[in-house]
């Protein structure tokens, strides 16, 4: 499964939409995406994941900015 993550660059500060990026990841489970995220990115600060299927991941594959992830 293809899961989108919001993140924040860093815990230090406080969050700011402006500041909230995202990625692309494949994972079995949304805890597992999280983790994946968390482990190799200690300093990040995930807000929120997203499962992508069917229409959402169609269009979100032809973004300019897709680009899956891999730890």
């Amino acid at each position: 499964m293809i899961f989108k993550v919001y993140y924040q660059e860093s815990k230090k500060e406080t969050p700011r939409r402006e500041n909230t990026h995202s990625l692309f990841i494949e994972a079995e489970t949304k805890p597992d995406a999280i983790k994946r995220v968390e482990t190799n990115n200690p300093d990040f600060n995930v807000e929120q994941v997203e499962l992508l299927e069917g229409k959402a991941l169609e269009y979100e594959q032809q973004g300019v900015n897709y680009k899956l992830v891999e730890y």
